[in-house]
């Protein structure tokens, strides 16, 4: 089973990179983010001619989230429980499939509206960890991936990326990362690659592509049963070398 995320900023603007992506390596499931449009903008018809069913958290021109799969699924959630009822903010789908809740997320970056932001940054990673203590509570396989918006340590970007006071590494935000794994999950990619830089995002500022200043802020987290099964989790670097790429690069978690 082969489960990816992938930020595009913008569906409208990859939507050919998608479909390529997914021709070329056919993942059972693939969670995207920042699509930025509502659903009804959603380019659904091409993906369901490649054989996946489209799932949509849309708003407009900013965030979204959406799910494309060629295996059946249920969606459970379509925005974080716990959260106040008049968050607008598209950030989060939950599905089921194979007996497997699957989560895939947008987390707030934090930089922007000063100390509000952060806050509300905060707060959200406080309600993922209590979604997620509600699924190990009922003896549920699950998978948490997207786009988090953290660099857990500094071996998770590229010397000089990032200062200190960026929301990515602020120690309250790696100390909320920590709580999920201290729960029992698994971060998938530094389950496979232990040590070393392996990057998910590249600014499109001061060629930092090209210097290879990136950061790894998209990750997959497993339920200790589901990780148990755990095979690979790599980013595939090769899409942020395409023409008119996203920032980021898929991520694809594969289970037996």
């Amino acid at each position: 089973m082969k489960i990816a995320t992938w930020n595009v900023n913008s569906i409208r603007q990859r939507e050919t990179h998608v479909q390529r992506w997914l021709d070329k390596t056919q993942p059972d499931i693939l969670f995207l983010q920042e699509i930025k449009c509502e659903a009804a903008a959603f380019p659904t018809l091409p993906f369901h001619g490649l054989g996946y069913t489209a799932e949509i958290v849309g708003q407009k021109s900013y965030n979204g989230v959406a799910v494309l799969s060629r295996i059946p699924f249920t969606v459970m959630h379509r925005a974080l429980p716990g959260l106040p009822e008049d968050d607008a903010q598209a950030r989060y789908i939950e599905i089921e499939s194979n007996d497997i809740t699957l989560i895939g997320i947008y987390l707030p970056n934090g930089n922007s509206r000063g100390e509000d932001g952060f806050a509300y940054k905060l707060a959200w990673m406080d309600r993922l960890a209590e979604r997620a203590q509600a699924l190990l509570e009922d003896d549920r396989p699950f998978l948490i991936t997207g786009d988090f918006n953290v660099c857990p340590t500094d071996d998770d970007f590229a010397p000089g990326a990032l200062s200190r006071t960026d929301a990515l590494v602020r120690p309250e935000t790696r100390a909320r990362y920590r709580r999920l794994q201290w729960m029992g999950l698994t971060d998938a990619i530094r389950a496979v690659h232990p040590h070393g830089h392996v990057y998910t995002f590249w600014d499109y500022q001061a060629g930092a592509w090209q210097r290879d200043m990136g950061l790894r802020i998209d990750h997959a987290l497993l339920s200790p049963t589901l990780a148990e099964r755990l095979v690979a989790a790599d980013p595939d670097r090769n899409e942020r070398d395409q023409p008119q790429p996203s920032d980021h690069v898929p991520v694809v978690t594969e289970l037996r």
